[in-house]
């Protein structure tokens, strides 16, 4: 299949592309994950909370050292029925202990596989309202700090992610989704709505490569916001993600653009 790219010049940049994963519970298969960590540069692990399990996380984390990826806890809600994408109405306090804990699990079970925990990045409805909420997002922030400094904290691009690392004095790691639109305030389009979810792949490489080559995004009414990016995500459970993965990769290259772990 031949792939035609307009951008030119080269760009010659290293980007790191992140997948949510690890998300099956039991017997139960949520996403091939197998595939689309053959194309990204790091994985973010379910840790319990959300989704995943003890075995589900061993699994993941062996894949993602079988395919030279990155390892990170992708701590959520404690909501297995809703898949962390409802508000909890918890505390601060409660929500540092949970993620303290999910790290934790994660930590573990990747030691015992040799693979070293590299980042974390919270998931679904506790990312996104932490995104908005500075109590909320200092306390996953306070608890990223509290179990290593070492971690990369990923968070929401300019939003109170990044300010909460910052203020606990975290590495910090702006994050772009390619999957999923913008509303006019930089917060991901609520997944209420039908179209925020991009599914088209060529929509979806047009907004990592105008966020890596012009510092934008186009929000949902086409207003253009400024965006940092370090890393870019995208949900093992789009459909057609692993493809996408793969798309992106090709596409990136194409315009001199490499994939790398943070």
């Amino acid at each position: 299949m031949w792939f035609c790219y307009a951008i030119t010049p080269l760009i010659m940049m290293n980007i790191d592309l992140n997948v949510d994963c690890g998300e099956s519970y039991g017997i139960w298969n949520f996403a091939d994950d197998a595939e689309i960590l053959r194309h990204v540069t790091s994985a973010n692990v379910a840790c319990g909370g959300h989704a995943g399990d003890a075995d589900v996380m061993r699994k993941t984390v062996i894949l993602a050292k079988q395919c030279n990826v990155s390892v990170g806890a992708h701590p959520g809600y404690p909501d297995l029925q809703g898949f962390g994408r409802r508000v909890l109405p918890m505390k601060p306090d409660e929500i540092y202990s949970f993620v303290l804990a999910q790290i934790g699990a994660l930590y573990a079970i990747a030691k015992g596989e040799g693979v070293e925990l590299r980042h974390v990045k919270a998931h679904g409805a506790l990312y996104l309202i932490a995104a908005k909420d500075a109590a909320i997002a200092n306390a996953i922030a306070k608890a990223v700090s509290a179990f290593s400094r070492e971690l990369i904290f990923i968070g929401l691009s300019n939003s109170q992610l990044i300010a909460a690392g910052e203020n606990y004095g975290l590495r910090v790691a702006h994050e772009v989704s390619a999957d999923r639109l913008y509303e006019i305030d930089g917060i991901l389009r609520s997944r209420e709505h039908s179209d925020a979810v991009i599914h088209d792949n060529t929509q979806s490489l047009k907004q990592v490569l105008n966020v890596l080559k012009h510092g934008y995004v186009d929000a949902v009414d086409k207003t253009k916001l400024k965006l940092k990016a370090d890393t870019i995500s995208l949900h093992s459970d789009t459909l057609g993600a692993a493809a996408r993965a793969a798309y992106l990769k090709r596409g990136l290259s194409a315009t001199g653009i490499h994939l790398k772990p943070l």
